[in-house]
């Protein structure tokens, strides 16, 4: 009889350690798949790491546009669907726009159903993070932005005045409802200055690294012909950056620069077609474009904007050679190590025809597979969250 009972407890101590009773629900603002941007991508990955080290997911996602998917069964315990309603009105609720949109009475309902810890990705899905009847429950929350700061950012540089209002209006209802992270128990923050932020103001702040899809540094050997921006051009930031290029840094020097993004604007390609230069390849499958980073000799990724984490960098740093950024890209300690810093467009300028004809050197390689190694390697961000969470 002893042994029996001494065996059990065994047991139990060996599913502790391996992580099969361990479920986690995770509250998504959208369908993490096909991780084919920023946000989506952290979590798909997220989801897919922690699924390996042998946590149990319970996701709740919301779909406005992206199809349900199968391709999520096969890491997920049970998935939850809520249609994310955008009606007009909301745009009049004291709450962000982002966050009215996602209040369905039935995520609670469902979130109520077991005792296991919830995770909350970006602030759009915390709207139920503040509820009374989630007091006793283990609450984390996934910031992928310093949200007020990312929308007042987009309002500074949105020339329509339509949308530069709701960015406005969003920054300012977005800061007050940031406040509700105080009923988080842990604050897992994407980028070393969004943990400084947080940290400034709230209590339980970690810092988890984005995760991203990328299995090994794969950098090739030799030289490119070409300079790369890559990116959502539908995204303000992005749009104002290809125009920077194209118009300040590219636009007098004898350098091959393709830019490659989803739904560039018309004063993008009408400023491309100008050159002679500079080509366009829009709306291209993920695969083609981890190829153009690749190959490319030089990946050029300026930004307006210091908020969150630029996983582009991230997959820029995995797949390509050498890589051009400015001041604002660096948002964690040691990352300019793995780049040239340039931040006027004379700067680029020089950096771009200096390392056009120059191979990425083999203690470079090696010093930037051991920091992302040391920094951005899913497995081990996935161990940490784990440890903090259980």
């Amino acid at each position: 009889m002893i042994s029996i009972i001494l065996q059990k407890c065994f047991t139990d101590i060996i599913e502790k350690i391996d992580g099969s009773d361990m479920n986690l629900n995770i509250v998504s603002f959208d369908v993490p798949y096909p991780p084919d941007y920023g946000g989506v991508i952290d979590i798909y990955y997220k989801i897919k790491a922690l699924n390996s080290a042998g946590i149990k997911i319970n996701l709740h996602c919301f779909y406005y546009g992206r199809k349900k998917s199968f391709k999520l069964e096969s890491i997920c315990s049970k998935i939850n669907y809520y249609r994310r309603y955008r009606n007009p009105f909301y745009y009049f609720s004291k709450l962000p726009f982002i966050v009215r949109t996602r209040t369905p009475k039935q995520l609670l309902r469902n979130l109520l159903k077991n005792d296991n810890p919830i995770l909350f990705e970006g602030l759009h899905s915390c709207f139920y993070l503040s509820d009374s009847r989630l007091k006793n429950r283990k609450k984390i929350v996934r910031p992928h932005n310093v949200e007020h700061d990312y929308y007042n950012e987009l309002a500074q540089k949105e020339q329509n005045w339509l949308k530069k209002k709701y960015f406005t209006s969003e920054n300012i209802k977005l800061r007050e409802f940031e406040k509700r992270l105080e009923h988080a128990d842990i604050i897992a923050s994407i980028s070393e200055s969004d943990t400084v932020y947080f940290s400034s103001i709230y209590s339980g702040v970690i810092h988890i690294p984005v995760f991203h899809g990328n299995e090994s540094v794969r950098i090739k050997t030799g030289k490119g012909s070409y300079a790369l921006y890559h990116g959502n051009l539908a995204v303000p930031e992005n749009d104002n950056a290809a125009l920077y290029l194209v118009n300040k840094v590219f636009n007098d020097i004898d350098v091959k620069l393709i830019i490659s993004g989803r739904k560039p604007s018309k004063r993008l390609i009408a400023a491309i077609n100008k050159t002679s230069n500079i080509l366009i390849e829009p709306d291209i499958p993920s695969s083609d474009l981890i190829s153009l980073i690749s190959n490319a000799q030089i990946n050029i990724l300026p930004t307006t904007q210091s908020t969150g984490i630029k996983l582009k960098l991230i997959n820029a740093l995995y797949n390509g050679r050498h890589c051009i950024i400015n001041s604002k890209m660096i948002t964690d300690k040691g990352i300019d190590k793995c780049c040239i810093v340039a931040n006027s467009a004379e700067d680029m300028k020089k950096a771009v025809l200096e390392y056009a004809n120059q191979e990425l050197s083999i203690k470079n390689t090696i010093n930037r597979k051991i920091f992302l190694k040391n920094n951005y390697f899913n497995k081990k961000n996935a161990e940490n969250l784990i440890s903090e969470i259980f």
